[in-house]
């Protein structure tokens, strides 16, 4: 711990503790002063505060946009934020090559991904297109080799381009893009040649500025199918933009996962967690003991989480571990003596079959006290001894909101749930976890 000696304003002994989290000041009568700022600091800090407020709730896309724009070198944190514009209803577009700038820019009521933000997209690619597109939007991927100096806008860059959806607007077949792109950039680098050496185009010679139409390509194949498209974006954007696998997942996660993996962190030691994401990396790890043990690292519409699996609980899901697309896993959070957070999993399920139960309470039966009685039991007994995997839901129909019952209520089979529900009057029904 750093300690250095300072100065109060009445020239007294102050020493500043040097906490990261903390201001934290040991005056010179041995007590400590925490959190102390003088009032000029707090003044500062206050209208700072106020001022960003104001500007997110009165221009919540241009804020978003300079936000999104000051952490462009910081995936997690884009990840993040992107996840914030779509709680607000802010949609962020995939990178336009016709429309996009050097950073995110407001679009009407959506926000346009910044072409500085693109991995393999250098700063220097970026001027050159953005200097060309200065004489008119492109036409082609004709046009736009054309009219760069591919030396700088070269087949890598053209290549992340086109697989983050940057050149849609020309054509939307990203695959048909690929195929046609290295005939055209030999075209392009054979009529820059021409022109150097005062040769041009019989077309051009008879009135025409360009003919695109005739730029070669590859013979014509199907586009990409939506996992593959994903897969490039997130191969090189470092997160899924255009849709994600877990967006049918996203209205009933909330009722089911409330806690967002970018914030586990934030968690004390020990708290439950309950999730919905995709399995990013997974590999099996060997104890000194012998025995096979798992890490993974999973992810969400807000962030990514790492987690273990020890032994005796790998052993029992191993068998039916899925790898690969959308789980269901509750868990632990937990510190490492390095101070990362991790998750301890202590069960994962398909999320596509994932269940839930819904039970529909209107207000004079949510004002019972006899019957918020009667519903208690049935969800007691249900609960499998308080072993229950499967979430039950309120529906409050007076007020449109659903409120998740405590984990003491989860029960252990959804249709013995619904029928003794149902049995007590209650309107009760199974629900997937895909809408």
């Amino acid at each position: 711990m750093k300690i250095r000696a300072r100065r109060s304003l009445g020239q007294q002994p102050v020493f500043d503790l040097g906490l990261a989290a903390h201001h934290n000041f040991l005056l010179a009568n041995g007590t400590v002063a925490a959190n102390c700022f003088n009032k000029s600091h707090s003044v500062a800090y206050g209208y700072v505060t106020y001022q960003t407020a104001y500007l997110k709730a009165n221009y919540p896309v241009a804020y978003m946009a300079s936000l999104l724009s000051a952490v462009s070198d910081d995936r997690d944190k884009i990840q993040r934020y992107i996840a914030t514009c779509a709680s607000m209803g802010i949609a962020v577009l995939p990178p336009d090559l016709n429309r996009s700038g050097v950073n995110f820019t407001p679009f009407g009521q959506q926000i346009l991904f910044g072409l500085a933000a693109v991995r393999n997209v250098g700063e220097n690619a970026v001027k050159s297109l953005l200097v060309a597109r200065a004489a008119g939007p492109f036409s082609s991927l004709g046009d736009l080799c054309a009219r760069v100096d591919t030396r700088i806008v070269n087949k890598k860059t053209l290549e992340t381009l086109i697989q983050t959806g940057a050149l849609d607007s020309l054509n939307p077949n990203r695959h048909q893009l690929m195929v046609d792109l290295e005939p055209t950039l030999d075209w392009a680098h054979r009529k820059a040649k021409d022109q150097q050496s005062g040769q041009g185009s019989l077309f051009e010679a008879l009135g025409g500025s360009s003919t695109f139409e005739l730029t070669p390509g590859g013979p014509p194949v199907p586009d990409y199918d939506s996992q593959e498209k994903l897969r490039l974006e997130k191969d090189l954007l470092g997160f899924y933009l255009s849709d994600h696998p877990l967006k049918q997942t996203q209205e009933r996660a909330k009722w089911l996962a409330p806690t967002n993996l970018a914030d586990v962190a934030e968690q004390p030691a020990g708290t439950v967690v309950t999730a919905v994401a995709i399995v990013l990396e997974f590999r099996e790890i060997a104890t000194r003991k012998g025995d096979t043990m798992a890490a993974l690292t999973f992810e969400d519409l807000t962030g990514s989480a790492e987690a273990v699996i020890f032994p005796k609980t790998y052993a029992r899901l191993r068998s039916q571990l899925p790898i690969e697309g959308r789980v269901l896993i509750w868990g632990k959070v937990d510190f490492r003596e390095d101070q990362r957070c991790q998750l301890i999993i202590e069960d994962i399920q398909p999320a596509d079959e994932a269940r839930m139960v819904k039970v529909d309470l209107p207000l004079e039966r949510a004002l019972s006290l006899q019957d918020l009685h009667r519903l208690r039991e049935v969800l007691v007994k249900c609960s499998g001894d308080g072993k229950g995997k499967i979430p039950v839901i309120a529906g409050l129909s007076y007020s449109g909101k659903m409120v998740r019952f405590g984990q003491q209520f989860w029960v252990a089979d959804e249709r013995q749930t619904v029928a003794a529900l149902t049995q007590e009057g209650f309107e009760a029904s199974a629900l997937g976890l895909i809408v």
